[in-house]
């Protein structure tokens, strides 16, 4: 049965285990400080366009998020989402664990919205008790977001320019950024990213790699002591080669990059099928997640031949699904689900 419902149902791109492999049985040293991760690490800098930039490999999307996030924060500051933002909903609260509150805003189509962002923190900052409350430190977004919509250069600006003015922090999580950078109506790459942010990560998990995730910080009066806070929060592998390897080979003959071009067309192709079948569309995406409205009784049909995300009841009658391709989705699987539809 083909499954449609996430972008980290495969293993590996063969490039990756094939490079593993190769230099499975060399010695290198420990901790991220081989060859392989500094060469991976030279390469990101030249792709941000940021050569002061500092680079560190992680294991995970929620270790790279609750690690960077209790680095940036102050221990009496929380940090701003979408209050549809992945450390929200779908991290088990790793943030509040770190002893740092999500302080949550109605999303727009998924993302940070800067006028909502200022409304809150001119808000709080109004309430003459606010020193009894959480301080906003930082503001979280995710690129593209869990609807698959993504930021524009101005919108990127626009929450940078609010964040100098108050004293906070922007942080993208980049779990999908290589599908994000890889659609056809962006404006936004990694330098304009690295531009706007002072940290964010960059996703090999969903985008390719076995596991592994790139933080870079671009501020740089951060990150000096990261390497002893991923130690602290469990997010340092001591074959810190396994993931500069990876990230080598990624950042490699735009392999990275390739990689979402392949997953964004599929996506694409099965928008326009769902479009022209007549089913509406949720949210216009144009990454690899895409989201429609089903009726119910075709969404149970469609269930025992295809595995894809339910996202619940839109109303009584329709439900909303996830439909997700990866570097990994074959023509043959798209045309199956076409063919279903």
């Amino acid at each position: 049965m083909y499954r449609f419902n996430c972008d980290y149902l495969e293993g590996a791109h063969p490039r990756l285990l094939s490079r593993l492999t190769e230099t499975n049985l060399e010695q290198t040293s420990s901790y991220g400080s081989d060859e392989y991760s500094e060469r991976a690490k030279d390469k990101i800098r030249i792709a941000c366009k940021c050569e002061n930039a500092k680079v560190f490999f992680l294991v995970g999307g929620t270790q790279a998020n609750y690690t960077v996030i209790d680095s940036i924060l102050k221990n009496y500051e929380g940090v701003i989402s979408a209050d549809t933002g992945h450390i929200s909903v779908h991290e088990a609260g790793a943030i509040e664990f770190s002893g740092h509150k999500v302080l949550t805003i109605p999303h727009v189509n998924g993302k940070v919205d800067a006028a909502k962002a200022r409304e809150y923190v001119e808000k709080f900052y109004s309430d003459t008790t606010y020193a009894h409350m959480v301080r906003p430190g930082a503001i979280y977004i995710s690129h593209p977001s869990e609807y698959g919509t993504l930021y524009t250069r101005d919108e990127l600006k626009a929450l940078r320019e609010l964040c100098d003015e108050y004293s906070m922090k922007l942080y993208l999580d980049g779990a999908r950024l290589g599908y994000g950078l890889a659609a056809d109506n962006t404006d936004v790459g990694l330098p304009e990213i690295a531009e706007f942010c002072h940290v964010f990560y960059i996703g090999g998990t969903k985008v390719g790699a076995l596991f592994g995730e790139a933080v870079v910080f671009t501020d740089e009066s951060e990150g000096d002591y990261f390497f002893t806070e991923m130690k602290q929060h469990g997010a340092l592998l001591a074959k810190g080669r396994i993931l500069g390897i990876q990230f080598d080979e990624l950042f490699t003959d735009e392999l990275c990059y390739n990689i979402g071009k392949h997953a964004v067309k599929l996506a694409m192709k099965i928008k326009e099928s769902f479009v022209k079948k007549g089913y509406r569309v949720y949210l216009d995406s144009y990454t690899n997640q895409q989201f429609f409205i089903l009726p119910n009784e075709k969404l149970t049909a469609l269930l025992e031949k295809v595995v894809v995300d339910n996202w619940g009841p839109y109303d009584k009658d329709h439900s909303l699904i996830r439909v997700t391709t990866s570097w990994a989705t074959t023509e043959e699987a798209v045309d199956y689900l076409i063919s279903l539809i």
